[in-house]
């Protein structure tokens, strides 16, 4: 694995930080006009299986367990 993180998967990784990890009836909503790298990172994250739509809507259980893996690294960073 490189250590530089291409500017795909930090958008992708960003998008996931936004979820709630205290509820699974908490989701986003990824509008038109948002900027092209957050729209791009939540079409991947859907075609990842980490999303339950192409624009946002909630975390799948493989998501879910992305994003608290993102949360215990950025906590340890801090």
């Amino acid at each position: 694995m490189s250590a530089r993180f291409a500017a795909e998967t930090i958008a992708e990784l960003e998008l996931l930080a936004r979820f709630s990890l205290n509820s699974l009836q908490s989701g986003l909503k990824i509008h038109h006009d948002a900027p092209v790298d957050v729209i791009g990172a939540a079409q991947r994250l859907f075609d990842k299986g980490m999303i339950t739509q192409d624009d946002g809507g909630y975390l799948t259980d493989r998501g879910h367990e992305a994003a608290e893996s993102l949360m215990r690294v950025l906590g340890a960073l801090e």
